[in-house]
């Protein structure tokens, strides 16, 4: 199995773990998050300790290992991005699964569980491996924020672009809205990890996406310090345009 192959492969079953311990019905809202983080994040951990050992590996949910900054290769998985709407049973919720070489975020899965494209009645996988078209971006633009605290620079760029607000879930969800078609910049400034960007952002650049943080810097990965505060997905031919803004914003903020 090559290690996309096995990257989506575990994104995808650890989705439908994720379906089954929520629809077993035994957990509270409260207490079904961290029911599913912990039940994942042992079966991604323990496969890719069983079938890649000689890697290093970075979750969310284990205590940080140091010897995976010694590693050229260093898997990075989410086992829930998006654990509120998980708990909800909304379909914007992902499972994140990639790895970065050398720093560079080369692999990745992140599987939609609770969007059904094809009518099979299981989830969606998107792979760095196997892009699909993008479909072209309408002309008014459609920019993805968080349900709950739309991040400040966002709306202030969106309004500058004279671009629609489309609220939606966890970060891989709003990645691959981009990649699908359901929208079309994804500017996040409020703070993230490395697990909550490697995976969607090596899809993304696999698709022909523009993937970077918020100044226009290349997104390096498996360092010391996990926090990666921002991070910019869209089309190439926007990516301009909106790094200009936020320079301009942040020229403004000084």
């Amino acid at each position: 199995m090559t290690d996309a192959d096995l990257a989506a492969h575990l994104a995808d079953v650890a989705g439908r773990i994720l379906v089954e311990v929520r629809s077993s019905g035994l957990f509270s809202a409260k207490a079904l998050g961290k029911a599913g983080d912990q039940t994942a994040n042992q079966f991604l951990c323990h496969a890719l300790r069983e079938v890649r050992p000689e890697d290093g590996l970075l979750s969310e949910e284990e205590k940080d290992n140091p010897a995976r900054l010694d590693k050229s290769r260093v898997w990075i998985v989410d086992p829930v991005d998006g654990t509120r709407e998980y708990g909800e049973e909304r379909s914007d919720w992902a499972v994140h699964v990639g790895m970065a070489i050398d720093g560079v975020p080369a692999i990745g899965a992140v599987a939609l569980p609770g969007l059904d494209l094809d009518g099979s009645g299981g989830g969606t996988v998107l792979r760095s491996d196997q892009p699909r078209p993008v479909p072209p971006a309408p002309e008014k633009l459609r920019m993805v924020v968080s349900r709950t605290r739309p991040a400040a620079e966002a709306v202030a760029v969106a309004q500058a672009l004279d671009a629609e607000l489309v609220p939606m879930g966890s970060a891989g969800a709003k990645a691959m809205a981009v990649i699908l078609g359901q929208a079309d910049i994804y500017l996040h400034s409020g703070g993230q990890y490395e697990w909550d960007s490697m995976a969607p952002a090596a899809v993304a650049l696999a698709h022909g996406l523009h993937a970077s943080r918020i100044d226009g810097s290349s997104l390096v990965y498996n360092r010391s310090d996990v926090y990666l505060p921002d991070l910019l997905i869209c089309r190439k031919e926007h990516a301009d345009a909106v790094l200009g803004h936020i320079a301009a914003l942040a020229k403004d903020a000084a």
